[in-house]
């Protein structure tokens, strides 16, 4: 893994193989060992633990959110509305934020030398900054403060009284995603411009 990573050529070397003689059974336990492999390839990976799964959970609960957002939506008899908006708010919070631990894991490795640097990090810190980070944190959560506002004049609409379930969730739900979204993007801004100090 180590030798892919820096680009290292691999050959491979044909031999004769002679069984040891041992009447004793294999120390090959197939869980245990098969787990520690892979888990082993996958702390080498950050992209494949985890910008690869964030990136889908995130898509497929955008996927969901937009439309949802906008009313039910009717598949053949079974209809999806609030309940499936706010599973799809989740794996939006928690797509992005499995994504950032990939940055982090990323950054991590390469300060520590277990993984070369590659193209897109050196990218990703030209484009970077702190005040960027937060500049989009505060958008985003602008953007769901406007939702809840929405929902506040719905609600003051109906005097502040019993209103439809449906139809303040609708407004509710992106309201609290891009909040979260918005202080997340803050913080983790500023976790990544901490992994950026150099030390002596």
């Amino acid at each position: 893994i180590k030798a892919t990573m820096r680009g290292l050529r691999i050959r491979e070397v044909p031999i004769t193989l002679h069984k040891d003689g041992r009447s004793r059974p294999p120390h090959l336990r197939s869980w245990r060992d098969g787990w520690r492999h892979l888990r082993f390839m996958l702390l080498f990976s950050p992209r494949w633990l985890f910008a690869g799964p964030g990136l889908i959970m995130l898509l497929a609960g955008l996927g969901l959110c937009v439309p949802l957002c906008g009313g039910p939506v009717k598949i053949g008899r079974v209809y999806f509305d609030t309940n499936t908006l706010l599973v799809a708010g989740m794996m939006v919070i928690v797509g992005y934020q499995v994504m950032f631990f990939g940055v982090f894991t990323k950054l991590y490795c390469v300060a520590r030398g277990f993984v070369p640097e590659s193209k897109q990090l050196a990218t990703f810190w030209r484009l970077f900054s702190l005040e960027k980070g937060i500049a989009a944190g505060l958008v985003v959560a602008l953007v769901g403060f406007g939702f809840l506002v929405a929902a506040i004049l719905k609600w003051k609409a109906a005097g502040f009284g019993v209103i439809s379930y449906p139809d303040s969730l609708r407004l509710v739900i992106p309201a609290v995603t891009c909040m979260t979204l918005g202080i997340q993007t803050i913080f983790s801004s500023f976790f990544l411009s901490i992994l950026e100090l150099k030390h002596d």
